[in-house]
């Protein structure tokens, strides 16, 4: 029962990922909704967000964004190879590291 239930959870998740995702650019505030409600559903059933889902989360106000809507996504210029993703709601920029410098 267990089981049928977490899979359940986890295609809704996905679910409502992909539809925040489209929504984005026509109706914010619902695709702010639908990735809240994917976000609740993660922790009452204490699913694990996957790396790709979890990497549209702002790191500090807990927003979702979506590259080029809600987020800017740039380019690092140091040695070490990095993408630089500034929240577009407060503001907040965070890096990916991409690969080591050698």
């Amino acid at each position: 029962m267990k089981a049928v239930i977490r899979q359940i959870a986890i295609e809704r998740i996905g679910i409502l990922i992909q539809n925040a995702i489209s929504n984005s650019r026509s109706n914010p505030a619902l695709a702010q909704r639908q990735a809240n409600l994917a976000k609740k559903i993660s922790t009452k059933y204490r699913i694990r967000m996957p790396y790709h889902i979890k990497m549209n989360f702002c790191k500090k106000c807990k927003k979702f964004i979506v590259p080029g809507i809600g987020a800017r996504i740039r380019m690092g210029r140091s040695s070490v190879k990095s993408i630089r993703i500034t929240c577009s709601f407060c503001n907040y920029t965070y890096r990916k590291i991409i690969s080591k410098a050698q």
